[in-house]
């Protein structure tokens, strides 16, 4: 089945997705767009997770949209409350009308005689193939794999007598009140689900490899919640965004400028929350601050958990799984009535499609990635990913709004195709998300595209660096190469030499 032409096309109605299509709606109005989602939902993550306690593990004023304040004082804001302030958007921006769910993105195909994109979609409802054209493609997928997590086969699993189960695909209804859990994990799921599974279970064990830094936030916010008081709404976000843009990016530096010190930092905050007397062995972590993400828990709220008696971190490995529990490494055993694999993430771009360029397919994970936007080679795509050391949507809002401001340079030049293309010594080492040493990262890393050395090509993560480089620079900076629209034609005029496959 073949549906009609549009300008662009947008892959994944989640916060990118959203953060794109609203863009389109404002700055390119004259623009004609569709956004293929594969759930029958918008909100891409925080409509897929569904465990108790599901949570930001970035404070809401940078997790928003620049374009659109949230307004609630919540620092680290509930998946549902995140799902409906997405949706609340697509609707204010009337962009609903242009998403169609329930679709699969199988392919992509370019073809620079005819200056579009084919892309082919399935029906996850009995299969049905659709196919669209567009000129200009946008994935905004993330790097998840949203079918499967990263799951270990632990020995004798077969064995054990109660349920098993990963946080990405939690049962509706799963009653544990008054159970026994072990938790695997040391991550942002694991610290969330600990103190959510406390307030019922008769006890809650996180069993971690190593331990992760975890640091305690407010969560409410302070100051906004007094300026609310004299201030208007959009005031107050757009005050409590720029303070938070600055905290992070001032955490994230410290971290990796005065590592030692960082680390006493959060250690002697980890001991405050537990009380003098604890042994924080299991909160003292083997790497450095940000060598790996950072744990958020509002108001502490794990480790008010553990000093109730209700939680607690055990640091060991798993021996085997046993009838009543897991054997661990050290010899002891854990009882237990449910375990949960919040054992992580696999990695995949734009939910395993194909790409293709003029017939030749393209290993995404072999090219650059220019301003962090667009991939080297590859005309008239652009992949959304958000950052590793700060709020994701920061870096999702300043790429949709590179994107319009290429299409309408593209429009008042009459150029109908762009591509980067780089020189070898463009080239770094490593992937992009090289900067976290994540188990993630170190499984999956090769799957994504690679680190540039300098300039365009390498990835910062660095919001005040990324805001003049995508909002304020020239788009025509010597490295793009820009193709004269010809419909219909069977060659495209460049502005700058020949466009690479």
């Amino acid at each position: 089945m073949a549906n009609g032409h549009v300008d662009v096309l947008i892959v994944g109605a989640g916060i990118s997705g959203v953060s794109a299509a609203c863009h389109l709606a404002r700055d390119c109005p004259e623009k004609t767009f569709v956004v293929l989602e594969r759930r029958e939902a918008i909100g891409g993550t925080w409509d897929l997770f569904r465990y108790p306690g599901v949570r930001s593990d970035s404070e809401m004023f940078t997790f928003g949209f620049g374009f659109r304040p949230w307004n609630h004082t919540k620092v680290l804001a509930g998946g549902r409350s995140i799902r409906d302030y997405v949706r609340a958007t697509a609707a204010e921006y009337s962009v609903e009308g242009q998403i169609k769910f329930g679709l699969r993105v199988l392919s992509a195909e370019w073809s620079s005689r005819k200056q579009r994109w084919t892309v082919e979609a399935a029906r996850e409802a009995g299969g049905a193939t659709e196919r669209f054209t567009t000129t200009f493609l946008i994935a905004c997928t993330g790097y998840y794999d949203y079918d499967s997590g990263y799951r270990p086969e632990f020995p004798g699993e077969a064995r054990f007598g109660g349920p098993i189960v990963h946080p990405q695909h939690w049962p509706e209804g799963l009653d544990y009140a008054g159970k026994k859990v072990v938790v695997i994990g040391s991550g942002a799921t694991a610290v969330t689900l600990v103190p959510a599974m406390a307030e019922s279970a008769g006890h809650v064990t996180m069993l971690q490899r190593s331990p992760t830094y975890i640091l305690s936030v407010p969560s409410e916010d302070p100051i906004s919640s007094i300026l609310r008081r004299v201030m208007p709404d959009r005031l107050v976000y757009k005050l409590a965004r720029a303070r938070n843009i600055r905290m992070q990016r001032e955490l994230y530096t410290q971290s990796k400028l005065h590592p030692k010190r960082m680390r006493a930092y959060v250690l002697n905050e980890v001991k405050r929350a537990l009380g003098p007397s604890a042994d924080i062995k299991d909160f003292t972590p083997t790497y450095d601050p940000w060598d790996q993400r950072m744990c958020f828990v509002p108001d502490g709220d794990l480790f008010k958990a553990i000093r109730s008696g209700n939680a607690d971190v055990v640091t060991d490995g798993v021996e085997t799984f046993t009838e009543t529990g897991i054997g661990l490494s050290s010899g002891q055993e854990l009882d237990a009535d449910l375990i949960v694999t919040a054992t992580g993430l696999n990695l995949q771009l734009l939910g395993g499609a194909r790409v293709t360029v003029d017939g030749t397919a393209v290993a995404l994970n072999r090219r650059l990635t220019y301003k962090g936007v667009l991939l080297e080679g590859i005309p008239n795509a652009a992949l959304v990913f958000g950052y590793v050391n700060a709020s994701w949507t920061l870096k999702a809002d300043l790429a949709a709004e590179y994107v319009c401001r290429l299409l309408s340079h593209m429009d008042s030049h009459g150029y109908g195709q762009v591509v980067a293309r780089a020189e070898p010594a463009d080239r770094g080492d490593g992937p992009i998300l090289g900067a976290l040493h994540s188990g993630y990262v170190k499984r999956g890393g090769e799957l994504l595209p690679r680190q540039g050395a300098h300039g365009p090509w390498k990835v910062t993560n660095d919001y005040q660096r990324d805001v003049p480089m995508l909002r304020h620079s020239s788009i025509d900076d010597g490295v793009l190469e820009f193709g004269t629209a010809k419909i219909d034609a069977c060659e495209v005029t460049t502005a700058r030499g020949g466009i690479p496959a």
